[in-house]
């Protein structure tokens, strides 16, 4: 399978790539078969992300795979909705994966599992310091 225009397109024109300055949450996820590594940028307010970026290193799948994923964060989405975004969303957005190259979708969603958990975890401690206050 050669890859899509689809997948040529996010990895020549890379959509919010590079670091986000005042981001909320960073995570980062690598493959340590093949190398490749994905690192996600979230800035979250009131529950929804408004705004994503994204640095890979790696094959063209891996930084396809983080771009499609950064620029479907950033429209706003729910911190609430995240987890439901799986590999099989990321893989028809790039307009399908070699059967080789399909890690590069899972890493995407790694990295964003990360997050997820780093955002709950900094909720629960938010939680815990205004148990302490009271």
């Amino acid at each position: 399978m050669a890859y899509s225009a689809q997948l040529l397109d996010h990895f020549c024109n890379p959509r919010h790539a590079g670091e986000l300055s005042d981001a909320t949450v960073a995570a980062e996820a690598s493959n340590p078969v093949c190398g490749d590594v994905i690192k996600l940028w979230l800035r979250v307010e009131q529950g929804r992300v408004i705004a994503a970026s994204f640095k890979a290193a790696g094959c063209a799948p891996a930084i396809a795979c983080g771009s499609w994923l950064a620029e479907r964060l950033a429209g706003g989405e729910s911190v609430v909705a995240l987890n439901a975004i799986a590999p099989d969303e990321i893989e028809a957005g790039v307009g399908g994966l070699p059967a080789a190259s399909r890690h590069a979708a899972h890493l995407a969603v790694d990295a964003l599992r990360k997050a997820v958990a780093t955002l709950a975890g900094a909720a629960s401690q938010s939680d815990d310091q205004r148990g302490r206050e009271i």
